[in-house]
């Protein structure tokens, strides 16, 4: 015993002790971090992030259900094809607008709310808001949501930020003024001009319970790609419904991949 703690094997003894004791130090270190990273990732409540503020990507829920959005910024050469492929189909979806387009086209704002779908904003001026200080981000809200409720009567509730770009201060602020900061966990890339089978199987093929899908009223083939998107996933049993429908008002909160999640059991 009295070997073991002197000389060589001493030095020896105490080497390997402080290895395994910076290599178990490590480990629980690393564990700790990875559980209050977890904790303080997720939101509570209305959403109000702990640490880093997220906008809803999609929704948890066990009904197949899934919303369809596009966003419009400019023009409208496909967008009655897009309204006529949902009206045959029996499907409401969320449209998000820029103000200069419902200034620029009111009579498809009219449209969109007369079919029965919603309309949420895509802010004033189509910038990447998380450049902006909270004064013009309430600006950029306040005044392209005054512009949709005054053509259709409805209060606007929902907003999809340009670019999906966004910080801490914009869904923040989004949250004090009462609108849900929506993103989306299906991206049909229907911008980059892609077939509309591409188009398709990009959704079909990502499309799960409470996805949010992503695409444009001015996509080139989107029109196109609706018939096949629509009949394959009602094949599955999904049903499509405005976003407004699909997200939980209260008793929420959004967890690190920007799912919301329901509180009430």
């Amino acid at each position: 015993m009295y070997k073991a703690f002197h000389g060589k094997n001493s030095r020896k003894f105490w080497v390997v002790f402080s290895l395994i004791f910076v290599a178990i130090f490590a480990v629980v270190s690393t564990s700790v971090y990875c559980v209050r990273y977890s904790q303080k990732t997720q939101t509570t409540g209305a959403g109000t992030s702990l640490t880093r503020s997220l906008p809803i990507y999609s929704v948890e829920t066990e009904e197949k259900k899934v919303a369809i959005s596009f966003d419009c910024a400019w023009g409208v050469d496909y967008t009655d094809k897009l309204l006529d492929a949902m009206a045959k189909n029996d499907v409401r979806c969320t449209f998000f607008a820029v103000q200069f387009w419902v200034e620029r086209y009111p009579e498809y704002v009219e449209k969109i709310v007369s079919a029965g779908h919603e309309m949420g904003t895509h802010s004033r001026t189509h910038s990447y808001m998380s450049k902006l200080s909270e004064a013009d981000i309430r600006d950029e809200l306040t005044t392209s949501s005054a512009a949709i409720e005054k053509l259709t009567g409805q209060k606007v509730t929902l907003f999809r930020p340009p670019y999906g770009d966004y910080n801490n201060l914009l869904i923040d602020t989004c949250n004090e003024m009462g609108i849900y900061p929506i993103q989306w966990d299906v991206d049909s890339l229907d911008w980059k001009n892609l077939s509309a089978t591409e188009i398709a199987m990009r959704v079909i093929n990502g499309v799960k319970n409470g996805s949010i899908i992503l695409c444009h009223n001015n996509g080139l083939h989107t029109a196109e790609a609706l018939p096949l998107i629509f009949s394959t996933l009602k094949n599955r049993g999904y049903e499509f419904v405005p976003i407004s429908e699909l997200i939980y008002k209260d008793n929420y909160y959004i967890d690190h991949s920007g799912k919301m999640i329901s509180q009430q059991k």
